[in-house]
């Protein structure tokens, strides 16, 4: 019976569409359940897209970070080119100011402890460097050579305590000497006159006197005076006009008295 029903049921659909609607009708309502049944392999394939698009940012953000680092080394390394650059176009800018002949060497150490304000120069006497040369770097006088040896050479910085240069005020012609205070940041002027017509800023460059370095040469600003009226004499500091602790080329010169005992 079940089968004659059937076929009656499917004669009269095929011929007369009289089951149209039913059929229609159960379409909606089952509808929720086909997208139950289908949830599990629609959620698997979601699940795995949005894995497969996660795990591709995560290697494409890991890529960036490494491009990026590469190139912000690529930038230091760049900088420190540009900054080399202009330490030696300073120098060659310093030694256009030197009559006679000069030589650019690197600082290959550097000793700043409160006793002993050395650097070590990759410089010597093979090189025609010799003991009492006056050194400096792109801005001012850093000291001078006191240690030969024939593939380098030992420089006492300025700001040693047993250093004593002679130098000028520019702005008054009134000489003296600098002495070092073992602090890589000041000098002394032990030796004015509580009077000396001396200011805070006042410019002092190498007065040539001695032979050592020659004259014309910035040392120091003076950064602080103390005028005692019972010694008679100022207490004055100076601030290096040189960079002590940073430079890294420096440049050796000889002037006209030392090229002609040198040939």
């Amino acid at each position: 019976m079940a089968l004659i029903a059937s076929l009656v049921l499917m004669v009269m659909d095929f011929r007369f569409q009289q089951l149209q609607y039913l059929r229609n009708s159960l379409t909606v309502a089952l509808h929720p359940l086909y997208l139950i049944a289908d949830f599990p392999k629609t959620a698997s394939s979601w699940l795995s897209d949005t894995a497969s698009t996660r795990e591709q940012l995560q290697s494409s953000n890991e890529l960036l970070k490494k491009e990026n680092l590469r190139l912000l080394a690529r930038v230091q390394k760049f900088e420190s080119l540009q900054a080399e650059n202009t330490r030696l176009r300073n120098l060659l800018d310093a030694s256009l100011k030197v009559d006679d002949r000069f030589l650019i060497a690197e600082i290959t150490s550097v000793d700043l402890d409160p006793y002993r304000q050395q650097v070590m120069i990759n410089k010597g006497s093979a090189s025609g460097v010799f003991v009492g040369q006056a050194v400096l770097d792109a801005d001012a006088v850093m000291g001078q050579v006191i240690q030969v040896t024939p593939l380098s050479a030992t420089v006492l910085l300025i700001s040693d305590a047993t250093h004593s240069i002679p130098i000028e005020i520019v702005r008054t012609g009134e000489r003296s000497i600098a002495i070092g205070t073992g602090r890589i940041d000041s000098l002394e002027l032990p030796h004015l006159p509580a009077q000396s017509d001396i200011e805070v800023g006042d410019v002092l460059v190498t007065s040539g006197l001695g032979g050592k370095f020659p004259a014309g040469y910035p040392v120091a600003n003076i950064s602080s005076i103390n005028r005692d009226t019972n010694s008679g004499f100022a207490h004055v500091s100076a601030t290096p006009t040189a960079y002590l602790e940073r430079s890294r080329q420096v440049l050796l010169v000889w002037h006209n008295d030392q090229t002609a005992a040198s040939n």
